[in-house]
């Protein structure tokens, strides 16, 4: 049997009008055939996905199982998978060319590696338009870097890629993560070992108007937050166990301040649903410079805590009129800055 040196899995569900688009730009990467396998794990669709990916021939390994969400289908997956280094695509998502290689070049470099993950952009296939991901550049042993475990932050499933070693001690990811089951195996990763940021955009991210957790805009559907806040509850409930389990400290300030970072995102969906009062808003807004003061710049650091005492002083609804008090807001950060230097 041929040597499988990376494992690019599919995960889909009714996603019959994207899954081609996926399959053909992994076919298309640069990157040895006999070297790659490709797994489409499909977690109980009912429309024609089925039809669409047998079209592939054997050129790709078609999975079928029962619908049980998208932790399921990962787990379903990695039992399937024979590659060294297995590599994530959401069935409804596309890599850009040079991607894969780029991803196992790294891994090649530097065996130490638990993860690989790079940038990434927004894509409405509708308009053609993009937009620039969430991406913090963060490589390295971050666990013990206090810098870097605040500026780490979760990457989307296209845009990651782990060793078998590391998957083999974090899977399987709980059942309850129904969506953003990769999530899991992102915050842990490093915590496993090294992982390695990749710079530059080499996925797009789908935006079609169903997306089970991102949505455009100001306006986001009520069944979104709250699918959002209770899996994200999941989430960080499943990493504090695994860290527990495997003799990680919780109380350890350097735990404590990682999972900060999601405690504040989960109040932030929060809002959305029930606008906080005054009091409330002050003490989210003041847990920002308080965590992250060790990564903030001086001005950031000044504006943060400006922001925080408008907050208390206009309140959730008028918070907006502080960006027309900026200017005051830098001259102050201007007035901190010169004081401390």
């Amino acid at each position: 049997m041929r040597e499988i040196l990376v494992t690019v899995l599919i995960d889909c569900f009714n996603q019959g009008d994207f899954i081609t688009d996926a399959i053909r730009s992994v076919l298309a990467q640069d990157f040895p055939g006999e070297q790659m396998e490709i797994l489409v794990v499909d977690d109980g669709s009912t429309d024609d996905t089925p039809e669409r990916v047998a079209k592939f021939g054997g050129d790709v390994r078609y999975c079928y199982k029962p619908n049980g969400g998208q932790a399921s289908a990962l787990n379903f997956g990695f039992q399937q998978a024979r590659g060294k280094v297995i590599a994530f695509l959401d069935g409804d998502d596309v890599w850009l060319p040079g991607k894969l290689s780029r991803v196992a070049e790294e891994f090649q470099r530097d065996p130490q590696l638990a993860m690989v993950y790079h940038n990434y952009c927004f894509w409405n296939s509708q308009t053609d338009q993009t937009t620039s991901g969430f991406f913090t550049e963060v490589s390295g042993a971050i666990p013990g870097d206090f810098r870097k475990l605040l500026s780490y932050s979760i990457s989307p499933t296209s845009a990651i890629a782990f060793s078998r070693e590391a998957l083999d001690r974090l899977m399987p990811i709980p059942a309850a993560l129904a969506i953003q089951a990769d999530a899991y195996l992102v915050g842990l990763a490093i915590f496993l070992g090294k992982v390695k940021a990749i710079p530059e955009c080499l996925n797009r991210n789908r935006v079609h108007g169903q997306n089970l957790w991102f949505s455009e805009g100001e306006n986001i559907d009520r069944s979104v937050l709250e699918r959002r806040i209770a899996t994200r509850q999941a989430l960080i409930e499943g990493m504090q166990a695994w860290l527990r389990e495997n003799g990680w400290a919780l109380p350890d300030p350097e735990i404590r301040a990682y999972f900060k970072q999601w405690q504040l995102l989960q109040e932030s969906d929060i809002f959305k649903l029930n606008p906080p009062g005054r009091t409330r808003l002050f003490s989210y807004l003041a847990e920002f410079p308080k965590t992250y003061a060790s990564v903030m710049t001086r001005r950031h650091l000044a504006y943060s805590w400006f922001t925080a005492f408008a907050a208390l002083i206009l309140g959730h609804k008028h918070l907006d009129k502080v960006e027309s008090v900026r200017p005051q807001a830098r001259r102050l950060a201007q007035y901190f800055r010169g004081a401390t230097n």
